[in-house]
């Protein structure tokens, strides 16, 4: 007796999905997020580990919070635990990004990819940086700006 050809493409499709979830275990997270169109100086160095979910959900861990100055006189704030959801081009529902402006924490919740550049959403307002600035991953505490920078 023949399996019914529902029963098939099922099993073919619980396949993909789990060949999928252990291609991305090999990679880091760092990997993952270029994978998605997002270069990896979006993240500091030290992912110590990551989980990725088959819907783009994400969780992304550091030894400890993260913080360090960027252009315009912004300094970012990375918790020790980051969330979010990852699809092409877009980072949403993100939690454990902050940034400070002016005097005021703000948390960065979303950033998407351009052709060029990547726009951060803080509430209602929004800034856009060049992709290049993001080729590099940051170091916490120097960010881009290290005395002993091994890159």
């Amino acid at each position: 007796m023949t399996p019914p050809k529902s029963l098939l493409g099922l099993l073919l499709i619980a396949g993909f999905l789990l060949s999928f979830a252990r291609s991305h275990q090999n990679l880091t997270a760092y990997e993952v997020l270029e994978s998605y169109n997002f270069p990896k100086g979006i993240l500091p160095k030290g992912v110590k580990d990551y989980v990725f979910n088959e819907d783009g959900s994400f969780v992304a861990y550091l030894d400890g919070s993260c913080k360090f100055g960027i252009e315009a006189g912004y300094t970012l704030n990375y918790g020790s635990k980051i969330t979010g959801v990852l699809k092409y081009g877009s980072l949403k529902n993100l939690q454990g990004v902050s940034v400070r402006v002016l005097f005021v924490w703000l948390g960065i919740w979303e950033v998407s990819r351009g052709d060029e550049q990547l726009d951060f959403y803080v509430g209602p307002v929004s800034a856009s940086f060049p992709l290049s600035n993001f080729y590099v991953c940051p170091r916490c505490g120097c960010g881009l700006d290290c005395d002993d920078d091994d890159d």
